[in-house]
């Protein structure tokens, strides 16, 4: 199976809610490696990486996010896996 990257932006009611957490833990469960951090300018960026069924599943569960986030736009660039990632981690 192939391997994916997906650089993701997302906006709209995404910090203050858990987001990065409940982020990491998907892709966590997903066995998807990369980070996620808060931008200064209220949204999050992710990049995930790992087969391509996984990242794709990680990457949906973005569109809506957890339950007190409301995901206004998801802007991803798909391109190919680097495996610079070990693990997935919050930058704070």
């Amino acid at each position: 199976m192939s391997k994916l990257r997906a650089e993701v932006h997302v906006s709209g009611r995404v910090q203050g809610v858990c987001f990065r957490h409940y982020t990491q833990k998907t892709a966590q469960q997903h066995g998807v490696s990369g980070w996620c951090r808060n931008r200064p300018d209220g949204s999050v960026e992710a990049v995930f990486e790992g087969e391509e069924t996984a990242v794709r599943a990680v990457v949906d569960w973005c569109r809506q996010g957890p339950d007190l986030a409301r995901v206004d736009a998801l802007q991803v660039e798909w391109t190919t896996a680097s495996d610079e990632f070990i693990g997935f981690n919050v930058i704070r």
